[in-house]
């Protein structure tokens, strides 16, 4: 049997009955995300590594040859759209799905699932869908961002850890956000503070030449510098959105640097994951709700608040300029078309995309890094809230089921072939509930 006649997902309101020719599992309470405040999703890199390692040892298993194999999940619709996620995920990744066909086997029987919100504190309006996501992950194999047959599962699930530095690698060799350091390392107010030095061997030897810091000095420059990094002060305000110029000064840092670049804010989280965003989607051509989507599976919690929308602002000025810098890369251009490209990205800040404006220099921003109430930014917050979760999930292990299949799968070559054209993007009305019956779809 092909493995897509044996695979399902199924919506189960009722535990399901087991029959010899099926085989039924759910990851509902052993891939959970970590939430900051009310944000739920994606899950994580490493999440859909196991993920995908797990099926593919159940695919293979001889115990299961003659069975389907069925995916469920319950009523909570959290960790259906979490579910989702890594079904459609595999779809893409392994059955050569396009993000589109991956979306409508999901949403069988006029299903919806509710988007994936940020990690700010109080409501959000802006959503990334699961169809968002699985264009990023698309996307992702197409540039080399994404190759489980590289993947370091230990490394991810080590680093990403609060006392183990806080970073993440967002495109492999070439840019990784990582948790604000400190004069010197220690365990301050429930969370972990490293030094420069801490980072300095694994920089040093996974090609890092450069390091960007976003946020006010909280260490002396000179212990990177000293160390034979380049070292560059980009600073803006905790929780607010780059301005103009500072987004051209990163992408200029960034596009001088031969090694791999080092980001950092307080967290890591929001300035670092917004102008490494504002690179992927000049470079990439990925809209900004891909390239969102992209930061928080490799590192969530990434982009808040007015961040996002700032994003989406951007997107039509950061890929003209991609287009004209690719262009200019080839060599093709001539003077006359450089002077008309020019005269477009001059206005094109002023586009209006979907109704909004850019206002950012009339309002106040929501955070700072000067912010009155005992000097505490978002930035801690965050880095406090990630310290005590990860604290928590150690004192209580989730399940390890997965490790020896982990230890043992080798995965087949993702299959990269074939482009999925840019749609507009859809969102399914979280406020239309699916009935109370089960619902499955094979795959």
């Amino acid at each position: 049997m092909h493995r897509k006649n044996r695979l399902c997902f199924a919506i189960l309101y009722s535990r399901p009955k087991s029959a010899s020719n099926e085989h039924y599992f759910s990851i509902d309470n052993e891939l959970e995300y970590e939430n900051f405040y009310a944000d739920f999703g994606p899950l994580n890199l490493a999440m859909v590594y196991r993920y995908c390692c797990k099926i593919n040892k159940k695919l293979k298993s001889i115990t299961m040859l003659r069975k389907k194999i069925i995916h469920f999940t319950g009523s909570d619709e959290r960790k259906q759209a979490n579910a989702a996620f890594l079904v459609g995920c595999y779809m893409v990744i392994y059955l050569g799905r396009t993000p589109e066909e991956a979306y409508r086997i999901l949403i069988f029987g006029d299903t919806s699932y509710i988007p994936f919100r940020d990690a700010a504190y109080g409501s959000c309006n802006y959503y990334i869908t699961l169809l968002d996501c699985f264009h990023a992950v698309k996307k992702a194999m197409q540039y080399g961002f994404l190759d489980f047959n590289t993947f370091n599962l230990d490394e991810y699930e080590h680093y990403e850890k609060a006392e183990n530095g806080d970073f993440n690698w967002i495109i492999p060799d070439r840019f990784i956000a990582f948790c604000g350091p400190h004069a010197r390392s220690r365990l301050e107010s429930g969370y972990h503070q490293h030094s420069p030095e801490t980072y300095i061997p694994y920089f040093k030897n996974h090609n890092v030449t450069t390091i960007i810091r976003l946020n006010k000095k909280m260490y002396d420059a000179k212990r990177f510098t000293d160390a034979g990094f380049d070292h560059h002060d980009l600073f803006f305000a905790d929780g607010s959105t780059p301005t103009d110029t500072i987004v051209k000064e990163f992408l200029d840092i960034c596009e001088n640097a031969e090694g791999a670049i080092a980001v950092h804010c307080k967290a890591g989280l929001g300035r670092t994951g917004t102008l490494i965003a504002c690179y992927i989607m000049k470079h990439y051509r990925m809209t900004a709700a891909e390239t969102i989507a992209w930061v928080r599976i490799c590192r969530p919690g990434s982009v808040i608040g007015p961040q996002q929308q700032f994003l989406v602002m951007k997107q039509a000025s950061l890929w003209l300029e991609g287009d004209y810098f690719r262009q200019k890369l080839r060599g093709q251009e001539n003077g006359q078309h450089r002077t008309s490209l020019s005269r477009l990205l001059s206005g094109v800040d002023d586009i209006s995309i979907n109704g909004v404006e850019n206002r950012d220099k009339q309002e106040a921003e929501p955070y700072s890094d000067d912010d009155e109430m005992n000097g505490v930014t978002q930035g801690d917050r965050l880095r406090v809230l990630k310290s005590r979760r990860q604290s928590k999930a150690k004192a209580v292990p989730l399940t390890v089921i997965l490790q020896s299949s982990v230890q043992s799968c080798k995965t087949s070559e993702p299959d990269a072939s074939g482009s999925a054209g840019i749609t507009h993007r859809t969102t399914r009305s979280a406020s239309r509930k699916s009935s109370f019956k089960s619902k499955s779809a094979w795959l």
